[in-house]
């Protein structure tokens, strides 16, 4: 193995080519590679196969020039040698031949060789080869380039969506943690709250809140949208609507000292001024709002554009519940309405968010109110938890397992006189 021309090589640009020459003729390698040298390129001799292996493995020729037949393997051996060594760097491969023959060329296509050169070789044929051979090296260099950029670009999503999903799981667990209680016993009545946020968190939210000794208010809403802005919406609201405090925008106290709760209308008033006037978002929701004595059973009920509450009698008969209504934070004068029903022994009232109703089979059909009607026909004797996963799984099962939207509910049932026994 040698250099060819030293003194020739020190004038050849630092980053020029590296040039590999294989033959055993030391004479038709000094011809190429004086003609190589003062084209720019570095140049480097072998006589044998294995010394062209070992210059490979070392310096990683960006060119090899390799005679057909050269002692220890032939060329088409040594040109599979060379393509199997590669994995992060291309090199062209030229095999120099005296065969003209369609099937050696061929089979050295299949070798891996990238172009061919007929001897005794030109001058002028070898330098127009290898203005080829640089083209496609410069454009595989490019494509290495843009991978490896492509590849640190995609580590980088990879670890910011390791962090993000991090942070939504801790985000959904502050979330499900607006859901203070999921359940409640007042008097004769039983509470049970359902959130199924779609992804991580969500724009749903349910809750209840003690009024009074007599008294209880319960909220179902659903944020506009989805994600991120739709859940730090629904937290602003949690806050708003949360607890026995001072802080509870549902709640004021009389002149006796003592807690009471605004009327529904005023409630839903208060939270459209302050969706228009405070908060400016172009983000709005729907709502229901109830208050519950659980002495008599009586329900005060606004509906603010959420889908209409579901009243399932004693003897099974349903009732849709409610006056539709405007969503709250789109106008300004919005006009909502009060119902008023009361709930006997054995009755419930089931509040949901549009991501039950408005499941969808493969078929693109909806399940509907009149889908959730006969769920709750079907599943007429469970109570509590039961009835919510019950309806949570066939919905999902008329979807197939596929889920667009969060799912939320409130479910308030009066026990009957036989159950207040068995308890």
């Amino acid at each position: 193995m040698m250099i060819v021309d030293r003194q020739a090589l020190t004038s050849v640009p630092r980053n020029s080519r590296m040039v590999l020459l294989v033959d055993s003729s030391r004479a038709q390698r000094r011809t190429l590679a004086v003609q190589l040298i003062r084209a720019g390129y570095h140049v480097i001799e072998a006589a044998t196969s294995e010394e062209a292996m070992a210059i490979c493995l070392e310096r990683r020729p960006d060119i090899v020039i390799s005679d057909w037949i050269i002692p220890g393997q032939s060329g088409l051996d040594f040109c599979r040698q060379f393509r199997n060594m590669q994995s992060d760097k291309y090199g062209y491969f030229i095999l120099l031949t005296s065969r003209n023959d369609k099937k050696d060329i061929a089979e050295g296509l299949r070798a891996g060789a990238d172009e061919f050169l007929t001897k005794p070789v030109s001058g002028a044929e070898l330098l127009a080869r290898l203005s080829a051979s640089e083209r496609i090296l410069r454009m595989e260099q490019s494509l290495r380039n843009a991978n490896a950029q492509l590849k640190q670009t995609l580590d980088q999503l990879r670890e910011t969506q390791a962090a993000i999903d991090r942070d939504m799981r801790e985000a959904q667990r502050l979330q499900q943690g607006l859901v203070r209680e999921s359940h409640g016993r007042f008097g004769t009545f039983d509470l049970s709250l359902l959130m199924r946020p779609a992804g991580h968190i969500g724009g749903d939210l349910v809750g209840f809140f003690p009024i009074n000794a007599r008294r209880v208010g319960l909220f179902a809403l659903d944020v506009s949208g989805h994600g991120i802005a739709s859940a730090l919406l629904s937290a602003r609201l949690a806050a708003l609507l949360s607890g026995a405090t001072d802080h509870n925008i549902a709640l004021r106290i009389t002149e006796l000292g003592l807690y009471d709760a605004r009327p529904p209308l005023e409630i839903l008033h208060e939270l459209n001024a302050l969706m228009i006037n405070e908060l400016r978002t172009d983000s709005y929701f729907t709502m229901v709002y109830a208050d519950l004595d659980f002495l008599s059973g009586d329900v005060r009920l606004v509906q603010a554009g959420h889908p209409y509450p579901v009243l399932q009698r004693a003897s099974g008969q349903i009732e849709r519940i409610g006056r539709g209504g405007l969503p709250v934070g789109v106008f300004a004068n919005a006009e909502y309405e009060e119902v008023f029903l009361t709930l006997e022994a054995g009755d419930r009232l089931f509040i949901s968010s549009d991501g039950l109703t408005e499941t969808e089979n493969p078929r693109g059909e909806t399940l509907g109110e009149e889908g959730l009607q006969a769920i709750l026909r079907t599943n007429a004797t469970l109570r509590g938890d039961a009835l919510l996963e019950s309806i949570c799984w066939s919905a999902a099962h008329y979807a197939q397992g596929r889920r667009n939207d969060d799912v939320s509910a409130v479910l308030i049932e009066r026990r009957s006189e036989s159950e207040d026994a068995w308890d």
